[in-house]
């Protein structure tokens, strides 16, 4: 599988991340088969988060097996500085390793996270005190909506080494600040800042619980997702082309394999038909801003 350089953090990561979040709905056996499934197909990026269930339970035995072939990135939603100590203590502890490759601030939305975030005792100050003590390798930085916070973000956090942003065809489409997150790459690109994206998958929003209740959603993600092994191909192959380091995985594990196939496939998409999708895509219902998981 195509390998692509993280921004500055010396690491090459596979063109396709492994959203962990699928390990929740297996148990532990299923687990076990989906980590060895997904590193069977060269995938050395893993991703995974303590608001995903027990993603970081299920994880942990095949991470621990495999430490050395899988770059782990988690994150953290707490903002202070205490919040994020625990919290990264705790994922350790889940995760049982004692080092996390890349930790993450999880979806920054508001302009006074950021601003609890950056202060002297905001979750950043833990980050830093973390990387000195070995306990993380790089700072990264996710976010499910505001291009423009996520770019302020960039100009206020000078150690920052990847971000996680939606794009798709969808959002690609809409022509306003709230869906600009090509400006957001732009700039990754600028800084040597490493990218990773989200809701590549993603179709649209469910509807509401009164018409669909949750139970009966026929996929476990936050969003309804493509699922034809050929729109899957198309929306891989649109995501790869603009420039990201790597495409995150959809959650539920139904989709996992497709996703796999389209990685390994991986040969680029002309900027024509990159086009034709997006046009096609214009008047689809956006499935951001809103704050929903990968």
């Amino acid at each position: 599988m195509e390998t692509r350089p993280l921004g500055t953090t010396g690491h090459d990561s596979t063109v396709m991340t492994f959203g962990t979040i699928a390990l929740n709905w297996l148990e532990q056996e299923g687990a076990n088969q989906m980590v060895e499934h997904v590193l069977d197909y060269g995938v050395n990026h893993f991703d995974v988060a303590p608001m995903y269930g027990d993603a970081e339970l299920k994880l942990g035995p095949k991470l621990r097996q495999h430490r050395e072939e899988i770059f782990l990135g988690c994150k953290t939603e707490k903002r202070s500085y205490e919040g994020a100590w625990q919290r990264l203590d705790e994922s350790l502890d889940r995760l049982g390793v004692e080092k996390i490759d890349l930790y993450q601030v999880h979806g920054l939305e508001y302009d006074d996270e950021l601003d609890e975030i950056t202060a002297d005792d905001g979750a950043l100050k833990a980050f830093r005190e973390a990387k000195e003590e070995g306990i993380i390798d790089h700072i990264g930085l996710t976010s499910h909506s505001r291009p423009d916070l996520i770019i302020d973000a960039i100009d206020r956090i000078d150690d920052l080494e990847s971000l996680m942003f939606p794009l798709n065809p969808v959002v690609a489409g809409k022509d306003d600040g709230d869906h600009d997150y090509e400006a957001v790459l732009q700039r990754a690109n600028e800084e040597d800042i490493g990218t990773l994206g989200i809701k590549a998958f993603a179709d649209g929003s469910w509807p509401d619980t009164d018409e669909l209740p949750e139970r009966d959603r026929p996929f476990c993600n936050w969003y309804r997702p493509v699922c034809d092994p050929d729109e899957i191909r198309e929306r891989f192959d649109f995501a790869a082309s603009q420039g990201l380091t790597s495409v995150v995985s959809a959650g539920d594990p139904k989709l996992v394999t497709m996703i796999l196939e389209a990685a390994a496939d991986y040969d680029g998409m002309d900027e024509a038909a990159q086009r034709s999708l997006i046009e096609a895509s214009r008047h689809d219902d956006s499935p951001v801003p809103e704050q929903l998981h990968h």
